[in-house]
């Protein structure tokens, strides 16, 4: 299988622990370097571990059943050429599972949509210049406009990894669909409540609102 966009390499050691015979790829060399140092401190065997694009992936056709992702394809701009990719390097009827950022979820649909969005008002038109995250999102409001800031388009790139996090979206099934033109929807499911500052963790609703959709597909290529 292969694994895309590494992070600190927590999943995929529990993919190698499992019995998986795993491949990685991530942009950044710094998270090749970090992976390789820990499958090496845990002596866990793996295939291939590659700096590169998953817009342009350094993989032959048919070469995997499984392609992984979590949280990383709702990042990428270029999303009609990469689900070809990923389909590309795949073998026929190969899966894909991926993670992405849920819109019917409490963290969009309220705290992202209303709560940030009215916080920030009252903060610009008060005056205040707090340092971190918060001054950030004032630095960014004062730079492109409040309200162009506060457009979801804008609004929803900045609020959900962070105030410097150049682009995400959102998705409900039927975007799914729409992107990921070279699958079929198997299965899905939502976890992790989440939709701070909201403390909603413990509440027991995250199969409906959660912030996770996590999607499993298959190839609808031909052998």
């Amino acid at each position: 299988m292969l694994e895309i966009g590494l992070g600190l390499g927590a999943d995929s050691e529990q993919i190698i622990r499992r019995g998986g015979i795993w491949s990685g790829i991530d942009l950044t060399p710094e998270s090749i370097d970090r992976i390789t140092r820990r499958f090496s401190l845990r002596n866990l065997p793996y295939e291939r571990l590659e700096v590169g694009s998953v817009c342009d992936l350094p993989f032959g056709q048919n070469t995997f059943d499984i392609v992984f992702a979590h949280g990383v394809l709702h990042h990428v701009p270029e999303i009609g050429k990469t689900q070809a990719e990923i389909c590309r390097v795949l073998k026929p009827s190969g899966q894909l599972i991926v993670m992405l950022y849920a819109k019917y979820s409490l963290n969009y649909l309220v705290s992202i949509y209303i709560l940030r969005r009215l916080a920030l008002i009252l903060l610009y038109l008060c005056g205040f210049k707090p340092k971190g995250i918060i001054g950030q999102h004032l630095e960014n409001a004062r730079r492109l406009g409040l309200f162009n800031y506060l457009r979801m388009k804008n609004f929803i790139h900045r609020n959900t990894d962070g105030p410097l996090n150049p682009y995400s979206k959102v998705y409900n099934l039927g975007e799914v669909r729409k992107d990921f033109t070279n699958f079929q929807i198997v299965k899905t499911h939502k976890e992790f409540m989440h939709a701070s500052p909201l403390p909603v963790s413990r509440l027991p609703f995250a199969h409906l609102m959660g912030w996770h959709l996590w999607v499993h597909m298959v190839s609808n290529k031909k052998t």
